[in-house]
C-alpha cells in the first residue's frame, strides 16, 4: 500500500508540474488546469488509502467536506466573472491557509507533534497559514470594496505589528518548550496548548493589519505573496503529516506565488518592501482643482471614428481594467475586426497589471477573438509606438501615465515601466471622466490637446459607438 501510495504522489507531483507549465500562455491554460486538478483528484484518492480508521463517522465526516467543497468550487467556478477573478483567488487561497493552521493545530492538539522538526515546522505552519488567511480575507473585502477599501492606518502601525510579531515569537518559543518560558517568567497557567490557541489569535490579528496599509492598485501584489505564504505552510504542513504531496504541492504554491510576486513587483517599479511597509494607496480619483478647469480635446465618436478610417494605418489598443469592468472585451474585437477589413494593422499593448493579475486581460481578449498573436507586452511594443498613427486607450490610465517617469515628483506610480504611447501620433483615451486611476495620478495626456483626444463615455458603449463611426465614414 506505502508503494502505490508513493507511486500516486509521484505521478499527481508530475502532473502538478505540466499543468502549472502549461499555466504559461492562454492557448495552453485550460488544458494545464485541466491537468493539474486531475493531478490534485490522484493525491486526494491516494490519501484516502493511508486513513487509519474504520469508523463510519470519520468517513462520513470526509465524504462531507469533499462534497461541500466541490460545490462551492464548482458554483463558484461558473458564477464568478472574470473581473472577479482576484478576490475568487484570494478567498480560495484564504480558505487553504486557514485549513492548513487549523490542521497544524491538531497535530498538537493530539501530541502528534513530537520531535522539534516537527514542532518547529507545525508552529510555522500555524503562524503563516493565520496570516494568510486573515489577510486575504481583508484582500478580499478590499477588492470587493465591502471594508477596509482604500489605505486603512493608524499612529504607531509598524510598532504595534513588531510587538504582536514579538509576542507571536515569544508563545512560539514557550510551545516549543513545553511551558517552561512561561514558568520561567512567572506565567505557570500559560500551558503550551493555550499558547497555541493564543499564537493562532495573534498571527489572524497580525495577518489583518499586515494587509489593511496597503491600497487596492496594490492588492494583486498581496495576493500573490499571501498565495506563497499559503503554498509555505502546506509545505510545512507536509512534513507534519508526512504527507508527499502536501509538500510537493505546498512548495509548488510557494515557488509560483514568489515569482508571480517578484514579476509584478517589477511591473511596477516598485520594491516588495516599499509596497509592504509603505501602504501606498490609492487616492480614490481625487484631483487638484487647476486640473479640472484645464481644457481638453472632447471628441464625438464620429470624429474618432474618421481619424482612424482616413488618417490612421497602424493602430495600437491598450485595454485596462475599465475595460474588464464594462464586459466590453466583444465591442473590441469587432472594431478590431471593422479596421482590419479596411486594410488597418491593429496590435494590442498589454502591460503586466493591466487587468487585476498577470494575464487576466490576455485572457479576457483571447476568449472574445483576438488572435493571441496580436497581445504584445509591454518591452515588445513600446518600440511599436513611434511608428503608431494612433493609440486607442480603454480602461486605462496608470499603465500609460508618463508621470511615472517624471524625476522631479514622487507619485505611487514613480518608477512603474509605462506604455508609452506619448511616442504615437495620436492617443485616442475613451473613459468616463477625467478621474485618475488607482493610483490617484493625475495623466498629463489628458490635456495634450494638440495630441489626444478624448471621448467621454462608457468603455463598451464607447467602441460600439467607435465601430459604428469607422464603418459609416
Amino acid at each position: 500500500m506505502q508503494v502505490a501510495t508513493f507511486l500516486a504522489y509521484l505521478v499527481a507531483a508530475v502532473l502538478f508540474v505540466v499543468g502549472i507549465r502549461r499555466l504559461r500562455k492562454p492557448e495552453t491554460a485550460r488544458s494545464g488546469n485541466t491537468i493539474a486538478a486531475f493531478g490534485m483528484l490522484i493525491a486526494l484518492a491516494a490519501t484516502f488509502l493511508v486513513i487509519d480508521t474504520n469508523a463510519t463517522s470519520v468517513w462520513l465526516l470526509i465524504g462531507g467536506g469533499v462534497l461541500l467543497g466541490g460545490v462551492v468550487g464548482a458554483v463558484s467556478a461558473q458564477r464568478v466573472p472574470m473581473t472577479g477573478m482576484p478576490q475568487m483567488v484570494a478567498a480560495f487561497n484564504g480558505v487553504g491557509g486557514g485549513c492548513i493552521a487549523l490542521v497544524a493545530l491538531s497535530e498538537f492538539y493530539q501530541g502528534r507533534a513530537e520531535t522539534w522538526v516537527a514542532a518547529s515546522a507545525g508552529l510555522l505552519t500555524i503562524i503563516i497559514g493565520s496570516v494568510s488567511f486573515a489577510g486575504s480575507i481583508v484582500a478580499f473585502s478590499k477588492l470587493q470594496e465591502i471594508a477596509f477599501t482604500g489605505s486603512v492606518a493608524f499612529p504607531l502601525q509598524q510598532v504595534v505589528n513588531a510587538l504582536i510579531f514579538l509576542g507571536v515569537l515569544l508563545l512560539s518559543a514557550n510551545v516549543f518548550l513545553d511551558g517552561a518560558l512561561a514558568e520561567a517568567v512567572g506565567i505557570p497557567f500559560l500551558s503550551p496548548l493555550i499558547s497555541l490557541y493564543i499564537l493562532l489569535a495573534a498571527s489572524l490579528l497580525l495577518g489583518v493589519l499586515f494587509v489593511i496599509p496597503i491600497g487596492g492598485a496594490d492588492m494583486p501584489i498581496v495576493i500573490s505573496l499571501l498565495n506563497a505564504f499559503t503554498g509555505l505552510a502546506a509545505a510545512a504542513s507536509g512534513f507534519v503529516l508526512e504527507n508527499y504531496a502536501l509538500l510537493i504541492a505546498g512548495t509548488l504554491v510557494g515557488a509560483s506565488g514568489t515569482i508571480l510576486t517578484r514579476q509584478m513587483s517589477s511591473a511596477l517599479g516598485r520594491p516588495l518592501g516599499k509596497i509592504i511597509f509603505a501602504g501606498i494607496a490609492a487616492t480614490g480619483g481625487k484631483q487638484e482643482e487647476d486640473d479640472e478647469e484645464r481644457e481638453v480635446n472632447d471628441v464625438s465618436a464620429e470624429d474618432v471614428g474618421s481619424y482612424l478610417k482616413e488618417e490612421a494605418n497602424k493602430i495600437v489598443i491598450v485595454p485596462g481594467y475599465g475595460l474588464a469592468v464594462a464586459q466590453a472585451q466583444s465591442p473590441m474585437y469587432e472594431l478590431m475586426e471593422t479596421l482590419e477589413s479596411d486594410g488597418k494593422e491593429v496590435l494590442f499593448g498589454i502591460h503586466p497589471v493591466a487587468g487585476r493579475m498577470p494575464g487576466h486581460m490576455n485572457v479576457l481578449l483571447t476568449e472574445a477573438g483576438v488572435p493571441y498573436a496580436k497581445l504584445y507586452d509591454l518591452e515588445d511594443i513600446n518600440p511599436e509606438f513611434e511608428e503608431t498613427d494612433a493609440v486607442i486607450i480603454v480602461g486605462a490610465n496608470d499603465v500609460v501615465n508618463p508621470a511615472a517617469n517624471d524625476e522631479e515628483k514622487d507619485s505611487p506610480i514613480s518608477g512603474m515601466p509605462i506604455l508609452e504611447v506619448e511616442n504615437a501620433k495620436r492617443v485616442i483615451f475613451i473613459k468616463r471622466s477625467l478621474s485618475p486611476g488607482f493610483a490617484g495620478v493625475d495623466n498629463p495626456l489628458f490635456y495634450d490637446t494638440d495630441k489626444t483626444m478624448m471621448l467621454f463615455t462608457d468603455a463598451k458603449q464607447g467602441l460600439q459607438e467607435v465601430t459604428e463611426a469607422v464603418k459609416n465614414a
